[in-house]
């Protein structure tokens, strides 16, 4: 009889221990499901707040890009055109810099081209070159997961002080 209870025993010991590993799997799983939705949630964020931060670097470049044009059209036709010139706060004014500036993870450059315009003194993208007006183009660009991500913001600047 004992034999017999031994038996019984020791089948419960088995279904017990299956019972675990099965409750051990489960919660490890969820566990791992868990953190992996965590860890892409903290990525989407950041991702979120960086494309912001970059928005309001490109707003600023333009605001400041106008500051220079309200300082003296000589700081905008001065330039040599398609070419890269960075930002930088200085003295407590705005200046433009061949040398690449970083603004904590971001690159912001500013591009001035020609502008032209149409037979009817439009804006156009060929025709007779206005020297009063200029094409800006600001790029912020980062590096994220390895990948280099770049925002631009595109708009024309003409002297309304001459």
């Amino acid at each position: 009889m004992q034999d017999k209870f031994n038996f019984i025993s020791n089948k419960q010991k088995g279904s017990l221990m299956v019972e675990i590993i099965v409750a051990t799997s489960i919660v490890t799983v969820v566990i791992i499901a868990a953190s992996l939705v965590t860890q892409k949630s903290i990525y989407l964020a950041r991702q979120s707040v960086h494309q912001s931060q970059s928005a309001m670097l490109l707003e600023e470049g333009a605001e400041a890009t106008r500051i220079l044009r309200d300082n003296g059209w000589s700081n905008i036709s001065s330039l040599n055109l398609d070419t890269n010139y960075y930002l930088t706060f200085t003295g407590g004014t705005w200046i433009l810099s061949s040398t690449p500036n970083v603004v904590d993870i971001f690159t912001r450059k500013v591009v001035f081209s020609s502008a032209y315009r149409d037979g009817s003194q439009n804006l156009a993208a060929s025709g007779v070159v206005d020297n009063q007006t200029k094409l800006v183009t600001i790029t912020v660009s980062w590096v994220e997961g390895g990948q280099t991500i770049s925002k631009n913001l595109q708009f024309y600047i003409t002297d309304l002080f001459s």
